[in-house]
């Protein structure tokens, strides 16, 4: 079992950065590859980024390619989510995932375990 829990959300002028945390129970963490998942009012839930075992391996979503860098500091059982050049469009409940397998998947299907989320408002 893993318990997954993000920081860092909050409220930022388009344009700006934020860096999202999500800390990470249990002592088998450096196993599991890690994503992030965003859900606007009224959207379905949607892929951001994420990230293999080791961190050798990212992956993206097409619109978030180069403003986003996911990581993670498997000696602390930490995950990050650097957010730069932010955009109104990226308001949303962003949500941590962990999934019992090395590799990266880019579906929430693929996930077994989430975060309660944070919040991200970009204003214009």
């Amino acid at each position: 079992q893993v318990q997954l829990v993000e920081s860092g959300g909050g409220l930022v002028q388009a344009g700006g950065s934020l860096r999202l945390s999500c800390a990470a129970s249990g002592r088998t963490f450096s196993t599991y590859a890690m994503g992030w998942f965003r859900q606007a009012p009224g959207k379905e839930r949607e892929f951001v980024a994420a990230i293999n075992w080791s961190g050798g391996r990212t992956y993206y979503a097409d619109s978030v390619k180069g403003r986003f860098t996911i990581s993670r500091d498997n000696s602390e059982n930490m995950v990050y989510l650097q957010m730069s050049s932010l955009k109104p469009e990226d308001t949303a409940v962003y949500s941590c995932a962990a999934r019992a397998g090395g590799v990266a998947v880019t579906t929430d299907s693929g996930y077994n375990y989430w975060g309660q989320g944070t919040q991200v408002t970009v204003s214009s």
